[in-house]
């Protein structure tokens, strides 16, 4: 099968879009198929060819996480698409490249599958701010016009988890909709996969011994992804446990990053809360297991991957409840749920007062969700899709 994937974004940038798109591409050439990617440029502003990804250019806009906008049609990459014959086309974002992807499969009269990754009614206050204030309801009344839309563009539509199928059907989707969570390749989170001593290195620079507890907060820096939350639940808990040695790592970059670091400056709390910027794709199971536990207040999510690596790097997982965590999480079992600041500081306390023995038993029940989203099933699901895609346009 020749697959053409088309996503506004893919590593070396890290999101969860990125990744799915990653795996996707990985588990389909291992099992002889070939995948060519259409994504956007953030190195040249030429269109570059390389063995199996075009990268088309596109206007930066940096009060939008930097989210790199493409014009939606672009003649020489259709003659490439064209030459490598796709079956089948999958798209995997909205506006841009995604868009570029319909009228792909329009004109070449290819079946399309679209999945749905980014509940984009979580981020209409960046429209908002920039209209100051102004339009909130007319951008969420125009998203969900849109994605009825696109929606009825596909020839099959996916969504990972059942919350997102759910808000589709209350805003009026009515297309058949495949449930259809990203895989993960769980082996480059686990501990054992990882350099003892590039860890230990690292957590001398950062100031980590054997007796500080280290949280981490990984991803996009913005207000969708609610690290102010963390931060201010992290500084409540210090407020009322002092003397207790810990660090909290921020991984990642966006566009209030400077604003969290002002934060966390008037909280007295600079010296602990480390921003540690992007990292590379490949180096993010390394910054997994310099914790102890993996905490997030994001509800915005749309599945929740990274909520997956930790646990596949056999982290302690510490997240705000949302329901597209239900079916991931079991609270207290393999992993904890708080709902506002003084549950955080309860489910912290509860956790760092655990034996090493009972952190083990929760570290191996969350573990033992790694079979439900293997890679493998990734792709026998998403297989099954394409298949009913393509007898669809025989």
């Amino acid at each position: 099968m020749r697959i053409v994937v088309f996503s506004d974004t893919y590593p070396p940038e890290i999101n969860g879009v990125a990744t799915s798109t990653l795996y996707m591409k990985k588990t389909f050439e291992e099992h002889g198929h070939e995948v060519l990617i259409v994504t956007t440029n953030p190195f040249s502003n030429e269109i570059t060819y390389e063995k199996d990804i075009v990268r088309i250019p596109g206007l930066v806009m940096k009060n939008m996480f930097n989210y790199r906008f493409t014009w939606f049609y672009h003649s020489k990459v259709t003659t490439f698409i064209k030459k490598f014959k796709p079956d089948v086309l999958h798209v995997q974002s909205d506006l841009g490249v995604g868009f570029f992807g319909r009228i792909i499969s329009y004109l070449l009269h290819v079946p399309a599958v679209y999945t749905y990754h980014t509940q984009y009614e979580d981020y209409t206050y960046y429209f908002s701010d920039f209209f100051k204030g102004h339009f909130d309801r007319l951008a969420k009344n125009a998203i969900r016009w849109f994605v009825g839309v696109i929606a009825d563009m596909a020839d099959e539509f996916i969504t990972p988890s059942k919350k997102i199928k759910n808000y589709l059907r209350e805003i009026g989707v009515e297309s058949y909709i495949n449930i259809i969570p990203t895989g993960i390749d769980f082996h480059r989170f686990l501990p054992q996969n990882q350099d003892v001593s590039a860890l230990k290195k690292k957590k001398e620079e950062l100031g980590i011994d054997e007796d500080t507890k280290t949280l981490l907060c990984l991803g996009r820096v913005d207000k969708a992804k609610s690290v102010d939350v963390v931060i201010l639940d992290y500084a409540k808990y210090r407020k009322a446990h002092p003397k207790q040695k810990m660090k909290l790592l921020i991984v990642g970059s966006g566009p209030h990053e400077e604003e969290l670091k002002n934060m966390s400056k008037n909280l007295g709390l600079e010296k602990e809360i480390l921003f540690l910027g992007k990292v590379p794709n490949e180096e993010v199971g390394f910054y997994y297991n310099l914790s102890d536990i993996y905490v997030s207040a994001s509800t915005s999510e749309t599945q929740g991957l990274t909520y997956l690596e930790a646990m596949a790097a056999r982290r302690i997982v510490l997240a705000r409840y949302d329901d597209n965590l239900y079916n991931l999480i079991e609270s207290g079992k393999n992993g904890f749920f708080f709902y506002d600041e003084d549950d955080f500081v309860k489910k912290l306390e509860l956790i760092l007062s655990l034996k090493e023995e009972e952190l083990e038993k929760i570290k191996d029940d969350a573990f033992k969700k790694m079979d439900e989203y293997s890679i493998e099933k990734f792709y026998e699901r998403i297989k099954k899709v394409y298949a009913r895609a393509i007898k669809k346009n025989w």
